[in-house]
């Protein structure tokens, strides 16, 4: 039997504290075709089975990094993955195809509202600029990258709320894996 065909990187430090990250995890982890890698709860200690994440990413024909957005970038442990899964001649180079043209798709969470990111809120920046890093991690793997859902405001968001977002987040989840041809329907 196959392996499944989505693979949610999920790369939260405080897995259990995060009220979004659970309540949009829950939305598609229990999708037959959906398997999640938490990394927090993997790897503890940062010791990363780098065979068991390559094999996880090879079987998957869509990939998901979900995680907050966390002091402007990906959290340490995601980043940590990063060096150590996406080596040369693996995830990039001139012989590496084992990403190539897989949908990436990155979900993630901010606490301050969307109004937080411009040159007047507090973060002084659009939260546009500070997507280039991860996108280009994903396509300097030959990741074929899609626009990322984000969700902001979380800590003032309603259940209901987190629900209609975990909807959408599931949506994009399927339309990526039917749109990739490995859906069964």
């Amino acid at each position: 039997m196959p392996g499944p065909s989505v693979v949610v990187v999920y790369s939260h430090p405080y897995p259990r504290r995060s009220r979004a990250g659970r309540a949009l995890l829950a939305a598609v982890e229990e999708l037959p075709f959906v398997s999640v890698r938490s990394l927090y709860d993997l790897y503890p200690d940062f010791a990363i089975d780098v065979e068991a994440e390559q094999r996880a990413m090879t079987d998957a024909d869509v990939v998901v990094w979900q995680t907050p957005f966390y002091w402007y970038g990906v959290p340490s442990l995601l980043h940590h993955w990063f060096e150590k899964v996406l080596t040369e001649g693996w995830a990039y180079g001139d012989e590496a195809s084992s990403l190539c043209k897989k949908p990436l798709q990155w979900v993630t969470t901010t606490g301050t509202p969307r109004s937080a990111y411009r040159p007047e809120g507090i973060h002084k920046h659009r939260f546009e600029d500070f997507i280039p890093p991860i996108q280009q991690t994903a396509q300097f793997c030959g990741m074929r990258w899609e626009p990322p859902l984000v969700v902001h405001g979380v800590y003032d968001m309603s259940d209901d709320e987190l629900a209609a977002h975990g909807r959408t987040y599931r949506t994009r989840v399927e339309t990526l894996l039917a749109a990739s041809g490995a859906s069964d329907g």
